[in-house]
């Protein structure tokens, strides 16, 4: 019962981080595509690999009952999702240093002393984010949770299957069969 509860709450997870993911990767997609460019393996890939994760899990959670029945198998294929989010993480390794926003600020600090008083200009400071980098950055980070997410819901479908097989009770009927030996 709390294993059922803890897999569903897990796998909304997965689909609640990987719709984004989806989003922000169909964006360069549709960009290189519409540019008439082969998209790069970096984006290829971890994007391939979320979109059949968020199918794997909505399919999932939509058919609960036949997952617990088939535990094994479906424990199988989140850790063949996690060697994938993990070949995607990979490809897209280069971005993890890069930085995408900086702060611009403006060094003039005034104080002027007038009949009204004292009046001041601050500095002022000015957020400019690279939207591609911080896109490709986010995709990055949500690929790395990805991995760990579909490596609990494997590990979780494994308790569900040991405690699933040990829950099962075996009934053997015993039958007699009484023999005449009257030679008819």
């Amino acid at each position: 019962m709390i294993g059922g509860l803890l897999f569903t709450f897990w796998r909304l997870f997965e689909i609640v981080t990987l719709i984004p993911t989806l989003g922000m990767l169909a964006y360069f997609v549709d960009r290189y595509q519409k540019s008439n460019l082969l998209t790069p393996n970096d984006i290829l890939v971890l994007f391939i690999v979320s979109v059949l994760g968020a199918a794997w899990a909505i399919l999932t959670v939509l058919r609960r009952k036949s997952t617990r029945d088939s535990a094994m198998f479906v424990s199988f294929i989140d850790l063949c999702f996690v060697g994938a989010f993990i070949a995607g993480v990979y490809e897209l390794r280069r971005i993890a240093n890069a930085d995408c926003t900086n702060f611009a600020a403006d060094t003039r600090f005034s104080v002027t002393i007038n009949n009204q008083g004292i009046d001041s200009d601050a500095p002022s400071l000015r957020l400019n984010t690279n939207k591609e980098c911080a896109m490709r950055k986010a995709s990055f980070a949500f690929g790395i949770m990805n991995c760990i997410f579909f490596a609990i819901t494997s590990f979780l479908l494994l308790f569900m299957h040991r405690t699933r097989k040990d829950d099962r009770e075996v009934a053997v009927k015993e039958t007699y069969r009484r023999r005449s030996h009257d030679s008819r």
